[in-house]
């Protein structure tokens, strides 16, 4: 119960952790141990939405100060605005590249201020102008941050600790690679790379593995997805314990917030736990979100209402997939699920340089 109550405290402290504390967080999501909202399985999202018109594009994003955003998304081939409490309204376009809003029968005249770079920097709302806020990074960017010690010391420091001791009767870990066991897995392991947050690689590796009921229900979900023509893209599975306290030990203090602490582990650690996007079958690219992989912010939300149609659809239909399999998306993160089983498994702290020689033994 203090493990949860611990968790549930959290959550509720990213929303007003203020954006100067926000930014640290950013990639942090990946990393965090808590609880998984128990939800219904996920529905199929329907009919593939259309891409939106290449001029609305600059438009997508929030607007204003964090306790008063404004979110401008698409939404049935509309260009809307979603207001702090929910209301939405339709943008109707207008001459010159301006807009008329229209709420409870009054109208709004609306422009988008330009910036040299790909986003409008502001919107106008008749005399009232709310500038663009910065929420995570863009597609394709990471964020990073300088740790508290060397990555070396740290790592000398994880190896030498050990996993929290743990009661009761566990299943035997049977962890299996996932890349073998279909063509269409493809890996993307940011953690092998300096393309994480951390800015250097902290995996020996780059490799995936799950618990086996965990990686069979995986290839089962790929295979519901690949005749839409999308197939599954992995960041991030089994993580060995030592790297938890890695991250944990690299985090300044006012992060912390954010990783998991080594002292409870996380289902990553037990081999339940997999992070994961679409990519498309033709072209072999990963498939835009409404949010980017390793963010903080609202974004990362599985209900997040913002960005186009489609990328929401894409996310969805990840969900749907995922879930229909017996996992369970995580609350704050769109692309993190646990599979049901993983109580059932102890925290391993095994690193994937063993876990080779363990594959082919069996």
């Amino acid at each position: 119960m203090k493990h949860m109550l611990q968790n549930e405290r959290r959550a509720s402290t990213r929303g007003s952790f203020g954006l100067n504390k926000f930014t640290f967080g950013i990639v942090f999501a990946v990393c965090a141990a808590t609880v998984v909202a128990q939800v219904a399985p996920f529905t199929f999202p329907g009919t593939k939405p259309a891409d939106i018109p290449r001029a609305w594009l600059p438009l997508i994003g929030e607007y204003g100060p964090e306790h008063l955003s404004l979110i401008v998304l698409e939404k049935s081939g509309k260009l809307i605005l979603h207001e702090t409490g929910g209301t939405e309204s339709i943008l109707q376009p207008g001459p010159s590249g301006a807009f008329t809003l229209i709420s409870a029968g009054a109208r709004t005249h609306v422009e988008f201020g330009q910036a040299a770079q790909s986003h409008a920097n502001s919107i106008s709302l008749n005399e009232a102008i709310f500038q663009r806020r910065k929420v995570g990074p863009d597609e394709g960017q990471v964020f990073q941050i300088h740790p508290s010690r060397p990555i070396e010391e740290l790592r000398k420091d994880a190896l030498s600790a050990s996993p929290p001791p743990e009661d009761g009767q566990f299943r035997t870990a049977d962890l299996e690679e996932l890349a073998p066991l279909d063509p269409a897995i493809h890996l993307d392991i940011r953690y092998a790379t300096s393309n994480d947050f951390l800015g250097t690689p902290v995996y020996t590796q780059a490799r995936a593995f799950l618990q086996r009921p965990a990686a069979e229900a995986l290839v089962r979900a790929l295979h519901r997805l690949q005749p839409y023509g999308y197939a599954l893209l992995i960041h991030d599975a089994y993580r060995p314990w030592y790297v938890t306290k890695i991250f944990w030990d690299a985090t300044p203090p006012e992060g912390k917030i954010f990783v998991a602490d080594p002292a409870q582990g996380s289902r990553h650690n037990r081999g339940c736990a997999v992070d994961l996007t679409l990519y498309d079958l033709k072209s072999g690219k990963p498939i835009e979100m409404p949010g980017t992989y390793d963010e903080m912010s609202q974004r990362s939300f599985p209900d997040y209402p913002g960005g186009t149609s489609l990328q929401r659809w894409h996310r969805d239909l990840l969900r749907w997939a995922m879930e229909s399999e017996g996992f369970t998306v995580y609350e704050h993160e769109w692309w993190h699920f646990d599979y049901k089983d993983w109580p059932e498994y102890p925290i391993l702290n095994v690193p994937f340089e063993k876990l080779q020689f363990r594959a082919t033994s069996h």
